[in-house]
């Protein structure tokens, strides 16, 4: 009994100790898609104030392909230390789940979820050439082009790809779609005219359209956005199934010391409630979002049966 209680106070020594000495290097947060997306504004708005919190540089690792697979497999392999961190959305941790019929990793088994960092609602944007000014002006407008409006998005099978599905499938339109890296070149094609149109979180997005180089058409969400409250919600428009929600949090490794993890769950918290970060996200039209560790575990849980949901009633599959 004696060794049993020597061994237990050792192990709490030891975990005490890493959590003191932690970190005692630069953390790295994988973005899993392109550099300029939402994924990646996100990230860089917390990143200062994580560095002043846990004194030690944040280090942005773009790692975009796969609909984020490819980000979130490297965070996987890397030592569960608590130094390597996924900057994760819906697509990566929730709908992956859904959409492969193998997928290659589980997140509520490979992943610990810290916390949410923010939401976004999505807008349908298009080029300015493009005739239709409002969502039924467009769903008539592709009705009549058949295949022939090529609309992009941040990879197969991932929340701006599924909006699209959702918008085909309610409407009975047939739109190209055009998969890229990430959202941010996808926008770009979107302003030099390249592709018509997508559907995008309102990060990445709301200067194109403040500027006028996209018109946004519709919310894809059952109301308006507070930060467009002049654009309609698709609702209006009468397609009340286009309802889409976006996260984004961060996540390490399921086998990361439960003190580090704590400790890095506090640092977020404080970094996202500090008043200069939340005007920063607020400012690109996001909505700050904290949670406990057990909270944000149970939230995707939800979200992942959330968009079982919808690729079941869509009939959707993808191969990796």
């Amino acid at each position: 009994m004696k060794s049993i209680l020597m061994l237990a106070a050792a192990l709490l020594t030891l975990a005490t100790s890493q959590a003191q000495n932690f970190p005692n290097r630069p953390i790295r947060i994988v973005v899993p898609f392109a550099a300029g997306g939402p994924a990646d504004i996100t990230t860089r708005n917390i990143g200062p104030r994580l560095t002043e919190l846990l004194g030690q540089p944040i280090v942005v690792d773009n790692r975009a392909g796969a609909n984020g697979t490819i980000g979130a497999e490297a965070v996987i392999r890397a030592a569960p230390d608590g130094h390597t961190l996924l900057m994760t959305t819906a697509s990566v941790t929730s709908i992956n789940m859904v959409t492969y019929a193998k997928p290659p990793y589980d997140t509520l088994r490979d992943m610990l979820p810290l916390s949410p960092v923010m939401t976004t609602g999505s807008l349908i944007v298009l080029h300015p050439s493009m005739p239709a000014k409002t969502l039924k002006e467009f769903v008539a407008l592709a009705k009549s082009r058949p295949n022939q409006i090529a609309f992009g998005s941040a990879g197969t099978g991932g929340t701006l790809h599924l909006g699209l599905e959702m918008l085909m499938a309610e409407a009975k339109i047939k739109i190209t779609h055009v998969a890229y890296k990430g959202a941010a070149p996808a926008v770009s094609d979107v302003v030099a005219g390249q592709i018509q149109g997508m559907f995008v979180d309102l990060p990445v997005i709301s200067p194109y359209v403040k500027s006028g180089r996209v018109r946004a058409i519709a919310v894809a969400a059952q109301q308006r956005s507070p930060h467009f409250p002049d654009i309609p919600s698709a609702k209006e428009a009468g397609f009340a199934d286009v309802d889409m929600l976006n996260y984004y949090g961060l996540l390490t490794q399921a086998k990361v010391p439960r003190d580090i993890a704590l400790k890095l769950h506090d640092a977020i918290i404080k970094t996202v409630n500090t008043p200069a970060v939340r005007d920063r996200l607020l400012s690109v039209g996001a909505d700050p979002l904290t949670m406990s560790i057990e909270e944000f575990t149970d939230y995707i849980r939800q979200d992942i049966e959330k968009w079982r949901k919808v690729v079941k009633s869509a009939n959707l599959s993808f191969e990796r």
